[in-house]
């Protein structure tokens, strides 16, 4: 079976990430047979420009591609660079130095109590300057790995949005 939309499909992959095409690959995650990726095509769960390499694809085939930053979690963003008052990061008015460290991610709420995550860019005085971009965004990804599986997702698979494991819902 090749892949198509609303197949289930599971790979084994490195993913490499760069900032530029020509500059030096660092590794960012990789999978294998025992913890494959395995997701739905077409459910929006993955990086469009991945699923568009995976199409026509099948069981055993090997793959390799990039993608530009703008393909994948885009540009970085400048206003997505906030600076904010270390007064927030005090707690019994002691600045928590375990937390505001450099490259450090912190879990914050907004206006609305909505969970957010940023990460700790730098620190200069009294002000803190957190970093809400992906920590993929402006670098570019390399692919390579193998398909391990293809199938037709089940009709609840498809209600739901995911793949499902042996034994029901997986996450």
């Amino acid at each position: 079976m090749i892949i198509q939309a609303n197949a289930v499909v599971s790979v084994r992959y490195i993913l490499h990430s760069s900032q530029g095409m020509d500059q030096d690959r660092t590794l960012v995650e990789e999978s294998n047979e025992e913890n494959p990726l395995t997701f739905l095509v077409g459910s929006g769960q993955l990086i469009p420009g991945f699923e568009r390499n995976m199409l026509g694809l099948t069981i055993g085939d090997s793959f390799s591609f990039s993608l530009a930053c703008d393909e994948a979690y885009g540009n970085l963003d400048q206003e997505a660079l906030v600076r904010v008052p270390d007064e927030m990061f005090k707690q019994d008015g002691i600045l928590d130095l375990e937390i505001l460290r450099i490259g450090n991610m912190v879990p914050l709420l907004d206006r609305d109590g909505n969970q957010l995550v940023a990460r700790v860019a730098g620190i200069d005085g009294t002000e803190v300057l957190l970093d809400f971009n992906h920590p993929l965004a402006g670098h570019d990804l390399h692919f390579s790995g193998s398909i391990l599986s293809v199938r037709n997702a089940t009709e609840e698979e498809i209600e739901h949005g995911h793949s499902h494991g042996p034994g029901g819902h997986s996450h």
